[in-house]
């Protein structure tokens, strides 16, 4: 494909969507990287999160955590690119370990990864032994390493059903986690860990909670981790659109608050909401969630109505560019490692998450 077919194929898309001359430049970048991925043999993975101009025209594969997950787990190229943030690229790795996977920034952090740390599942397994670890895949290896399962959005319910037990550890999104138990019908609690700097130290806030739980049915456990992009979502958010545009269907991500959940129509994964858009015939639509999704969504479905309210963007998946992955393709830049005694361990749970689908 040339430059130019390249830029035609982006155009039919996203001309409503992205600026004309940028549009140029980047079918430029696209065929370039093209060009290389077939040259090293690699795939490209890109979240639901990416900017319009590279989730249309790079990635082979694209979706959410889960999605992206299994078709790391399945591919036969030399080289993963995951176009996406640094807990994806390590999972592809800790699936792949004989592949090199690349991730297109230095860092591509996450806010709710960053939030809990292996050392902190420790002690929460320490202080309630035997009960099952069920963590969100947005975490990072090592934290994969403590649990016994992982779990997305979209299966986390499934995930926790599965155990079949009493009691669940559920980590880190502490939104997610009450979402869920909602759903399921537990009762939840937020132990307060202090750093590990001074646990060995008093700890009154940790023990008033527990004796507080005792006189509960102590269900869900949770954790105090939220995403610094759905946390900002607010019911009054959603009231002030239903002002505006009455017959709006709002889907809100599970990683949103219980509030804003409650008061959404449709509240679902990434891919979930994705599939909601394109199966139903409502008069206009919003989502609550990284504004680059929606901008996604309104590019594959011209003939739906999405409306454009969204200032929030996730500054961790906006150092994903096209420019870098380009880079990372000439230059195998940003290669992922995982060590191997983290890597078996957290692949029991993310093979233990694909499973169940």
């Amino acid at each position: 494909m040339s430059v130019q077919q390249t830029y035609a194929k982006m155009h039919a898309k996203l001309h409503d969507i992205v600026p004309d001359f940028e549009l140029r430049y980047k079918a430029e970048l696209a065929d370039e990287i093209n060009r290389l991925k077939k040259e090293r043999n690699a795939v490209i993975l890109g979240h639901n999160y990416m900017e319009p101009a590279l989730f249309h025209s790079i990635p082979d594969f694209v979706g959410d955590s889960l999605e992206l997950s299994r078709k790391a787990a399945q591919t036969d190229k030399d080289i993963i690119v995951f176009c996406g943030v640094r807990f994806m690229a390590e999972t592809a790795k800790i699936l792949n370990p004989s592949k090199t996977v690349l991730l297109p920034a230095a860092k591509a952090g996450c806010s709710l990864a960053e939030s809990i740390t292996a050392e902190d599942v420790r002690q929460l397994k320490a202080r309630f032994p035997g009960v099952p670890v069920v963590t969100y895949v947005n975490t990072y290896a090592a934290v994969k390493a403590e649990s016994d399962i992982c779990c997305t959005s979209s299966n986390a319910v499934a995930v926790v059903e599965s155990l079949h037990t009493d009691t669940v550890i559920f980590l880190p999104d502490e939104y997610l986690a009450r979402n869920v138990a909602r759903e399921t019908g537990k009762h939840i609690i937020f132990p307060s860990l202090m750093p590990a700097s001074v646990l060995a130290g008093p700890q009154p806030n940790f023990i008033r909670e527990i004796d507080l739980a005792k006189t509960v049915d102590l269900q869900f456990i949770g954790w105090h981790g939220r995403c610094e992009v759905h946390e900002k979502f607010t019911p009054e958010d959603i009231a002030n659109i239903r002002q505006d545009f009455p017959d709006v269907v709002v889907l809100a991500h599970p990683e949103c608050s219980p509030e804003v959940v409650a008061a959404a129509d449709f509240s679902g994964s990434t891919t979930a909401m994705t599939r909601y858009v394109e199966r139903t015939a409502a008069p206009r639509y919003l989502l609550l969630t990284e504004c680059a999704m929606g901008e996604n969504i309104a590019a594959a479905n011209p003939d739906k109505e999405m409306l454009r309210l969204c200032s929030v963007r996730c500054p961790h998946m906006n150092e994903i560019t096209m420019e870098d992955t380009l880079d990372a393709l000439r230059y195998t830049r940003y290669v992922i490692t995982v060590p191997e005694e983290i890597r078996v361990k957290a692949a029991r749970a993310v093979e233990r998450m694909i499973a169940i689908g």
